[in-house]
């Protein structure tokens, strides 16, 4: 009985794959190191992780290709223009090229080339890679009106196709995009995503993937996962070469380089990002009547039988045969054998070898190994003028060239393999897939042997050596093609101890260096694993006569060093054509806010979150530990959350208390600052709560917009870090969907106006974030900062009184580098397991009930405020520098004016003392309360403008409380 290749990871983490049963013969399951995903869909049929049959992985692709042209119709077919995604998408692009066959073919690259103008580029999300560029030869090839065909191999959220498409649509607007995947993996809550972004952009958008499902996550699997990944990652030791860690345990993956190449000081071992998400879905019997959207069909696509290649032949239309199961698709894994145990001469120094099985004792140093005499390199003679991919673009042309000179290349690579060997693997470079993928096809014909095809990758990935594991054994080795991001490990997956007799590896020219044939360098780590190795090199297509390529390196391994000859590259047969016109610079595609009841519990219409979900991550800290990191410089207070606070029964039913007498006051302020914000800023602003405390508010000023005036104002939310700014990713989504001049910015309350200073100064900073105007409407403006509010009184809103249980169970926002790259989101936390203590939407039901009561006192209120002087007075921040001189802090941002920074200060910091004005009443019962709790003295003054003033222990340690926690005198 065959065992399914995701078991280890289900067993052990509690996920579980739902969808199509065929999903189980196309998908395994991994482990990495990442903040955000811990999982590895790994594709059986893709050729990239796993070696398989190169007629099973070219078939997937051509089969999806033939569902495409029959869906598109040979005329529009012919129109077409199909785009495949590096590094992992580039041959199943091009293989689903081949099934369209009439359309051109173009692959995003990580390899600039001197001289070739870009015709698009994006970032990938969360991917631990570059940016994906475009170049075409001819830059007119995606300038046409005919269908943008997109593939990649699994489509989950769609960032990275709809970022493409963003992109393209702006500089070459057509009417008509496919997108093609192996799986379609979307989450029921991104089921509806593509329906408006093709409505948004007035085209249709088709989905064909081979099967669709989704993978379940239980709570808690980020955390599980680390820990597993950590049981199961060896220690590293400095490698020979002195380029960091070389992995000496059970093939667990090395610090993830980055984009440097260089694993930062103190990185964990892995570290390698979630790559964005993508799309797919169900049949073309669907086409008609689904609006901008249509669903082409996952219903299964033909895969050839592994005896019989493809070649040039066009294959069946979809539907043809089913979609073999686990059991008859050709085996993918590579069967490990016992280590090799053949004898022979040392070959002379080099690195710890940085490939294992799990489980299996650290290879030994290479002189203990065997190599063989030499490589043996194969002239495959490749045709002139043929690209080696779609890098530069491919076309109708190039694919009949290629397909008539396979046979005779196939040939040559058999008479360098021999025809005693059982069991083969032709590996392909990062990039260049489609060529050895090809060349693959074709030996598959005319060798009497067991063929399988695979790449090296960037990706850094935890081996398993268990059969239920996707990532068996791992090869590690330094890149060896020059990258334009710098020097990192490279990585080849299920080869080490695999049992193949001849491994042929497949490179292309620029590839070819002495840094392939050195020590410790790909061709040295295969020979451990391998009596045989044949060397291919595919001459690297450069655009334009005038351009060079490298020469073929020399047949042995020669000294370090870069020197090299050239010969003139090939024309390509496209024409020249003028450059496409210029666009602007954009931030890649952002995901769609976040709403509830997925993340918070208040309902999806009051509030769209524009954050990511760090629900999974452990951010918590004690307080002490955080107070004291903070005032030392060794942190920020927003890369780590305080522990949530549970308040007692009697602080809940003093929130109750205090809910009950201040909701009509609550209900009034609303009202005007809502009224206010309708009368001078726009008939239909767009309200932009700062979370978290301004989005109880934010919600609230919907409301009345709603109840008083039947307007559904767009709200969302979004991080502001005092020191750090506004999220501006979050500002560019605003910008790409909303006019920035309606966007009104909205938070809870003033303190000292430092939250005011730095939304004006970021907006001010960033020069591609114009027309947002950075006044803030808040409910209440005791420090007199802003000129739109509903009160200049400070007086207790009970929202301030409670923390995530008050504003839709969600944490304050979260920017720490490693869980918030540069174009993410800020990150926030999703309190599920508080919804017993949850109180947000009885605090919006309480005050919204007011409104009514309360309307003809807001409409003389706001009357009286339009004709008046509202200009900031800047009173509290004056107040702020003197108490922090008097009390000898010498810091302001230890002093938190008005009794909402009180509360925060009680609930958050390590607080030294209250300031309370003399004859404050009710509204500072909670205050008293939760003061004497922490054994904070509170002092009246006669002489304050707030009704209280909280100071955060100044030159703060963890000496500054005693056992229990509580607070002691300053020294």
């Amino acid at each position: 009985m065959t065992v399914w290749s995701g078991t280890w990871v289900t067993e052990r983490l509690g996920v579980g794959l739902e969808g199509d049963e065929r999903l189980r013969s196309l998908l395994g399951l991994a482990l990495r190191r990442n903040p955000r995903r811990a999982h590895l869909l790994v594709s059986n049929v893709l050729g990239k992780h796993v070696p398989q049959s190169p007629a099973v992985v070219y078939g997937a692709g051509h089969g999806l290709g033939a569902r495409v042209r029959a869906l598109l119709g040979d005329e529009e077919a012919a129109r077409a223009v199909v785009v495949g995604y590096a590094e992992t998408a580039t041959g199943l692009g091009h293989s689903v090229a081949d099934g369209v066959s009439l359309a051109p073919y173009l692959h995003s690259t990580r390899r600039p080339v001197e001289g070739v103008p870009r015709a698009g580029g994006f970032e990938e999300s969360h991917s631990h890679a570059t940016s994906h560029l475009l170049l075409p030869e001819n830059p007119d090839l995606l300038a046409g009106p005919g269908p943008l065909i997109l593939v990649d191999d699994e489509f989950s959220t769609g960032n990275t196709v709809l970022n493409t498409i963003r992109d393209l649509h702006e500089r070459y607007p057509r009417d008509r995009y496919v997108i093609v995947a192996l799986v379609d993996m979307r989450s029921p809550g991104d089921r509806g995503r593509l329906d408006s972004f093709a409505a948004e952009i007035g085209a249709r958008v088709d989905l064909i993937a081979l099967a669709s499902g989704t993978l379940r996550l239980p709570d808690g699997v980020l955390a599980k996962g680390r820990a597993l990944v950590a049981a199961h990652e060896p220690s590293a030791q400095p490698s020979a070469s002195g380029r960091g860690a070389a992995v000496v345990g059970p093939g667990a993956p090395a610090a993830d380089p980055g984009p440097g190449g260089a694993a930062p000081a103190g990185a964990p071992s892995g570290g390698e990002t979630a790559s964005g998400s993508r799309p797919a879905v169900a049949t073309a019997s669907d086409e008609g009547g689904r609006g901008p959207l249509t669903d082409a069909g996952s219903g299964p696509g033909p895969l050839p039988d592994p005896g019989s290649s493809p070649g040039g032949e066009r294959l069946p239309a979809s539907g043809s045969g089913p979609l073999p199961d686990a059991g008859s698709l050709p085996d993918p894994d590579p069967r490990p054998v016992a280590p090799d145990t053949r004898a022979a001469a040392a070959t002379g120094p080099g690195p710890v070898t940085a490939d294992v099985r799990a489980g299996a004792p650290a290879v030994p140093p290479r002189a203990a190994k065997v190599r063989p005499a030499e490589v043996r390199r194969v002239e495959l003679e490749w045709p002139d003028g043929v690209p080696d991919g779609g890098r530069h673009g491919f076309l109708p042309g190039h694919r009949q060239r290629l397909e008539d000179a396979l046979p005779a290349m196939a040939r040559r690579l058999a008479d360098a393999v021999g025809r005693g060997a059982g069991r083969v693997l032709v590996l392909g470079f990062e990039e260049l897939m489609y060529a050895p993928l090809r060349l693959g096809t074709a030996l598959e014909q005319v060798l009497d042997a067991d063929v399988r095809y695979s790449t090296t990758t960037r990706s850094p990935v935890l081996a398993v050596d268990d059969p239920g594991y996707a990532i068996r054994t791992r090869i590690a080795f330094p890149a060896h093609d020059d990258p334009a991001d710098g020097p990192g490990e490279r990585y080849a997956y299920n080869v080490a101890d695999a049992g193949f007799d001849v491994v042929v590896a497949v490179v292309d020219s620029v590839a070819d260096t002495p840094g392939l044939h050195a020590p410790g360098g790909l061709l040295d780590r295969l020979a451990a694993h391998t009596p045989h190795l044949v060397l291919a090199v595919v001459p690297s297509h450069v655009p334009g006569p005038a351009r060079t390529r490298p020469a073929p390196a020399p047949r042995t391994a020669p000294a370090p060093g870069r020197a090299r000859t050239t010969s003139p590259a090939p024309a390509h047969t496209t024409s020249p054509a003028p450059a496409p016109r210029p666009v602007p610079e954009k931030v890649p595609m952002l995901p769609e806010p976040l709403r509830g009841p997925a993340f918070s519990s208040y309902a999806p219409e009051q509030v769209g979150w524009l954050l990511q979900d760090l629900s999974d991550v452990e951010l918590e800290a004690p307080t002490e530990e955080r107070e004291e990191a903070i005032q030392s410089g060794g942190a920020h207070y927003a890369e780590s959350l305080p522990v949530e606070y549970q308040p007692s029964d009697e602080y809940q039913a003093l929130f109750r208390r205090a809910l009950d007498e201040s909701a009509g006051r609550i209900a009034r302020a609303v009202g005007v600052v809502t009224e206010t914000v309708l009368a001078e800023r726009s008939p239909r602003p767009v309200l932009v709560s700062l979370a978290r405390a301004g989005t109880p508010v934010g919600v609230l000023m919907r409301r009345w917009a709603r109840d008083r005036h039947g307007l559904d104002l767009p709200h969302y939310a979004v991080s502001i870090v005092r020191g750090r700014g506004i999220d501006a990713n979050a500002l560019r989504w605003l910008q790409r969907h909303h006019d920035p001049a309606d966007v009104v910015f909205v938070d809870g309350w003033t303190g000292k106006g430092a939250i005011t200073r730095e939304l004006a100064a970021a907006l001010d900073a960033c020069e591609d974030l114009q027309g947002f105007d950075p006044s803030i409407a808040v409910l209440a403006d005791p420090g007199g900062c802003v000129s739109t509010y509903g009160t200049r009184e400070d007086f207790l809103i009970p929202s301030a009184c409670l923390n995530s249980t008050v504003s839709g169970l969600i944490s304050r926002t979260v920017l720490r580098a490693d869980l918030v790259g540069p174009h993410d989101f800020h990150g926030a936390k999703f309190y599920r397991e508080l919804a017993g203590s949850d109180v947000s939407n009885d605090f919006l039901d309480t005050v919204a009930a007011r409104f009514d009561e309360v309307a003809a006192a807001v409409d003389t209120e706001v009357k009286e405020l339009l004709a008046a002087d509202r200009a900031p007075t800047w009173e509290g921040w004056a107040a702020v520098e003197r108490i922090s001189e008097e009390y000898g802090i010498h810091d302001v941002n230890l002093v938190k004016p008005g009794v909402g920074e009180t509360t925060r200060v009680l609930l958050r910091r390590v607080p030294w003392k209250i300031l309370a004005r003399t004859g404050a009443g009710a509204d500072l019962d909670h205050v008293r309360l939760l003061a004497a709790q922490r054994g904070v003295p509170v002092e009246e003054v006669g002489e304050l403008p707030y009704s209280c003033v909280g100071l955060i222990h100044p030159r703060y340690t963890r000496g500054a409380t005693g056992a229990d926690g509580t607070a002691v005198t300053a020294p």
